[in-house]
């Protein structure tokens, strides 16, 4: 520190995300919330504020940003800016607001750890490791103010900068962090393929096969993820108005959807400080409605193999902040719409429960568009969503192996049998085992393999059907060893039994 008054320099230093704010030198921290930061710092000089950054979840963002004040007990003016829908449908600069306002009381996070649960509306977490003095003394030590707009923020910043410096509210604290580091099995990288009937379920499969052979990676954001890549996920049954489950363990609830599909459906002006929405890039970002032209070529050529859209825009390389969704594609087949959605880059965690029920709903009002216009009454296809890289961040790995603890098992146990490979009979005749494979549902038989050798003989199937459900793979080994050993002893064998 250096001079007095305006004069007074402060040096603000971060231990958590330091390369995602941006650095001042006065006694003002700046929260923007959605809003891009660089909207709010091209108004100022570094001199008016101590830093700036974003906050967007209350569940993993405020105990990171609460440490980082407290590692700067210079900062005594905050600035919140809560404008957006995107804001107020995430609720973390609600949440952090609230902290200031009314703190926290000790319960459990989301994850069942003994936590700081600040005292609001919307769900948020501090380490209980932090001294619960200190989080008082810092809240009554800072003077907040929220903003609700780019503007009223810049005014309040400037407002605090014109005003004497302040000496520190104490000395600078720092808690360290419990890390956790996952266990990795060996498995593919690249190419996965997971099916389920709902999005849900779907979602704890994902989670499951990331956490278990996910490569661990810096992400160029301060932290680690656990990343496959090229993730196939193919949601068959979800229901028209979404499937939750009771208790609901998904990232999101149906309040939150309402919002999140809007987003994607509807356009929405250029705004200060704001990217784009999804629905932005669908509806105007190019100059068509691409939602609309797709609905048409559907109509006009109900076999197309052209009903494309992109939100990939070429300036995105230079401006940076490009959509992680960057293309969708529109399909029927025997009477079914089918959506498939290309995501570049994809927090399987936090997003895809959402990312996935905005692309379901956005496959539905086609669907529903077609069949108003047309004499079309298509059915809902499968959702398939593609993520390039399909990744879980490190400070949802506690979250994610509590997930697999809790429903990976309950959901393995709900699994039916159908198998698009189809169903297999097997038999013995003129001392061989002889398998016949038959279609799903019609029963045709497509298939026959005999021989006496179990081993070759799946091996022959699997190659024959590389598709083959794992288990049914599984199921078919254990039939034939039995069928072979009841040819060695020379007693009947009966199927499942």
């Amino acid at each position: 520190m250096k001079g007095t008054g305006q004069a007074t320099e402060f040096r603000y230093t971060a231990q958590h995300k330091p390369n995602q704010l941006i650095y001042g030198n006065g006694q003002t921290a700046v929260i923007t919330g959605w809003t891009v930061k660089q909207a709010i710092a091209k108004h100022l000089q570094p001199s008016d504020y101590a830093v700036i950054g974003q906050l967007y979840s209350p569940t993993r963002g405020i105990n990171l940003l609460i440490r980082n004040l407290l590692l700067n007990p210079h900062v005594r003016y905050l600035v919140v800016l809560n404008a957006t829908k995107e804001d107020k449908n995430a609720g973390a600069s609600q949440c952090l607001l609230d902290f200031f306002r009314n703190g926290v009381e000790e319960s459990l996070s989301d994850t069942g750890r003994k936590s700081w649960v600040i005292r609001s509306t919307i769900t948020g977490y501090i380490d209980i490791d932090i001294d619960i003095d200190v989080l008082e003394k810092l809240r009554h030590s800072i003077e907040f103010q929220e903003a609700q707009s780019i503007t009223a923020a810049v005014e309040k910043v400037k407002h605090y900068s014109q005003q004497e410096a302040i000496d520190p509210w104490g000395v600078s604290l720092e808690f360290p962090m419990a890390t956790i580091e996952p266990t990795v099995l060996p498995g593919s990288r690249y190419g996965h393929r997971i099916e389920g009937k709902t999005i849900a379920e779907t979602w704890v499969k994902i989670i499951h096969r990331i956490k278990t052979t996910g490569t661990i990676r810096p992400t160029g954001y301060d932290g680690k993820w656990q990343e496959l890549i090229d993730l196939m996920a193919v949601v068959t049954d979800e229901p028209a108005d979404f499937y939750f489950p009771e208790p609901n363990y998904l990232p999101i609830d149906k309040s939150f959807l309402a919002e999140y599909i809007s987003q994607i459906l509807d356009d929405s002006p250029n705004r200060e400080g704001v990217k784009y929405t999804y629905g932005q890039r669908l509806r105007s970002w190019f100059g068509r409605d691409q939602i609309d032209q797709v609905t048409q070529k559907l109509i006009g050529e109900i076999d197309a193999a052209s009903a494309v859209m992109t939100l990939w825009d070429v300036k995105d390389h230079e401006k940076g902040g490009s959509p992680c969704l960057n293309h969708i594609w529109l399909r029927v087949v025997d009477n079914e719409l089918s959506l498939t959605a290309t995501l570049r880059s994809n927090d399987m965690f936090a997003a895809w429960p959402a990312n996935a029920m905005g692309l379901r709903a956005l496959q539905k009002h086609i669907r529903d568009e077609i069949a108003k216009h047309s004499e079309y009454d298509l059915k809902m296809g499968p959702l398939i969503t593609i993520s390039q890289s399909a990744h879980i961040y490190d400070d949802t790995w506690s979250n994610s192996e509590q997930l697999i603890q809790e429903q990976y098992a309950a959901i393995c146990r709900n699994l039916d049998y159908y198998d698009p490979a189809g169903n297999f009979l097997i038999e013995i005749a003129e001392n061989k085992i002889v398998v016949t494979h038959t279609t799903p549902g019609s029963g045709e038989i497509v298939g026959c393999y005999s021989g006496k050798n179990p081993l070759k003989l799946i091996k022959e199937i699997c190659a024959a059907l590389p598709a083959i459900r794992p288990d049914h793979a599984g199921y078919l080994g254990i039939e034939l060893q039995k069928a072979a050993n009841c040819i060695k002893i020379d007693q009947p064998y009966v199927q499942d039994q």
